[in-house]
């Protein structure tokens, strides 16, 4: 059977009261048992010194003594035992009982020997708790004094025994459990209350967010867990549960959004082909257009390799399967290959190059592939965005630790509204970025996730109806410039380091 939680904490903390209970109760009832019995014995050791002398007298002359000087004796004895709370009686040496100042408490005649020998070894007044095998009709108090002889030579006369009823003890017994049965009834049921308010406190935030956890889990990326507020650790789990839910759903609507965008784009280029192609086969295309048509089918068909591609290339950076193999080289020469792999598209479009230098050399620490692709990108959409006639100038500086790579391209640029949004994956705005109506979208935001995988930054500027630049950063020099420190191995020789971009060894 499932536990909640206040099941569990009321259950341990009874528990723990229960056995403190129990502990205090065992404690307070033996310390109490050795204070009661200290008090008898010490009011019972006060009496010796009063009836001593005459107890002494008496024993010695064993013998009872008649009339009025008996019944003197009797009214004495009563009246030390009423102040003391006890009874006595007298012995003589062999344990025969003598006088008795209430003989209803006594059902023997004589005291055991043992008992008298155990009293003769005794320091000081022998103590002991019980009958003294049957003497007593109960459980009894007894201090037990040895009798010296009159004549103060050392020897025993007999022995006085001084007796205090255990009822007293019984009595106090009944009214200690009683009071402990209530007291620990009462302790209980403020525990229970007091346990239950605080459980309240705790478990009522748990079962929001438990409620909310069962909720999300069932679909609904929209509950958020309400009303716990503060600090502590329940607190926290309820804000860090809202910022998961939250970040979860905000991957949700992007992963429809981007599968919706790439259902839209794959639709398009695959809707073309399959007209066209149904054109040429049902004859509605002359067979006079249909190579015309036929390289507009080439070209959806590379769109389409395209997309696919680039939804490959994010899938390995956003997964981190692509391995960065970072290292030393000119950036310039970089930027000069990819613009002589689009020459003949720059030539087609009458643009203009500017900027472009193979005497200066620019060292940048990145994955040179993976700069080539940023570089690609960036050229190939300034392609298509510059006019006839229009100008691409490359740019590249020197700033601190970092290199500034800039792409500028003449045309008509991006609106101020549309500039944060040109990095978002499939954003597409032709009235504002002046997109290629054939494009993606994915292009720029593959160059931000590659320049920050690269340890760079990307950022765009734009006079709207003017220009486009694009700038990104990378790193000029390697996390430790001049390869890292070799520490000597077993052998004194300087052993091999591992290059933090690459994670291989360098020799």
């Amino acid at each position: 059977m499932r536990k909640s939680i206040s099941v569990t904490f009321f259950s341990m903390v009874s528990t723990l009261m229960l056995l403190g209970i129990v502990v205090m109760g065992a404690s307070e009832w033996v310390l109490f048992n050795q204070y009661f019995a200290r008090e008898r014995y010490d009011a019972l050791d006060e009496v010796v010194n009063v009836t001593q002398r005459a107890a002494s007298y008496f024993v010695e002359e064993a013998a009872l003594p008649e009339g009025d000087e008996l019944d003197a004796l009797n009214t004495k004895l009563e009246i030390i035992g009423e102040s003391a709370e006890a009874y006595l009686f007298f012995t003589d040496t062999d344990g025969n009982i003598l006088l008795a100042s209430d003989a209803k408490k006594m059902q023997g005649d004589a005291v055991p020997s043992a008992l008298l020998a155990k009293a003769d070894a005794a320091p000081e007044n022998y103590h002991v708790f019980g009958t003294l095998d049957g003497v007593l009709e109960e459980k009894t108090y007894v201090s037990i004094h040895p009798i010296e002889n009159i004549q103060g030579d050392g020897s025993c006369s007999g022995y006085l025994f001084l007796c205090s009823s255990g009822e007293r003890l019984r009595e106090f017994r009944y009214q200690f459990l009683s009071n402990f049965f209530l007291s620990a009834c009462l302790m209980l049921l403020v525990a229970s209350l007091f346990t239950k308010r605080l459980m309240g406190r705790l478990t009522d935030p748990l079962q929001k967010i438990t409620d909310a956890a069962q909720r999300f889990g069932g679909g609904d990326l929209s509950v958020r867990v309400e009303g716990v507020e503060g600090e502590g650790e329940v607190a926290d789990l309820a804000r860090t549960f809202n910022t998961m839910a939250g970040n979860i759903q905000m991957n949700d609507n992007s992963r429809g959004q981007f599968m919706g965008n790439i259902a839209h784009e794959l639709r398009t280029p695959m809707t073309t082909i399959k007209g066209f192609i149904d054109g040429i086969l049902d004859g509605t295309i002359p067979p006079e257009m249909q190579n015309h048509y036929l390289q507009l089918v080439s070209e959806e068909t590379g769109r389409l390799a395209r997309l696919i591609q680039n939804m490959l290339d994010l899938s390995k950076l956003e997964s981190g399967e692509y391995q960065v193999n970072a290292r030393m080289f000119n950036i310039w020469e970089t930027l000069t290959g990819v613009a002589l792999s689009a020459e003949q598209r720059i030539n087609d479009g009458m643009i203009e190059i500017e900027g472009l230098t193979m005497d200066e050399k620019v060292l940048v620490y990145a994955d040179p592939d993976l700069i080539h692709q940023v570089a690609y990108n960036l050229l190939d959409n300034a392609i298509k965005f510059t006019p006839a006639g229009g100008t691409i100038r490359f740019g590249v500086e020197k700033l601190g630790p970092d290199v500034e790579v800039s792409i500028w391209n003449s045309g008509q640029g991006i609106s101020p509204e549309a500039l944060p949004y040109v990095f978002e994956r499939f954003y597409k705005e032709d009235r504002s970025r002046g997109l290629h109506a054939r494009g993606a979208g994915l292009g720029l935001n593959i160059c931000k996730v590659l320049v920050n995988l690269a340890g760079g930054q990307i950022r765009v500027e734009s006079q709207q109806g003017e220009w486009c630049r694009f700038v990104f950063t990378l790193p000029a020099q390697a996390p430790n410039p001049g390869g890292m420190k070799r520490l000597p191995d077993e052998s004194g020789r300087p052993g091999a380091v591992e290059d933090p971009a690459s994670m291989r060894p360098v020799q």
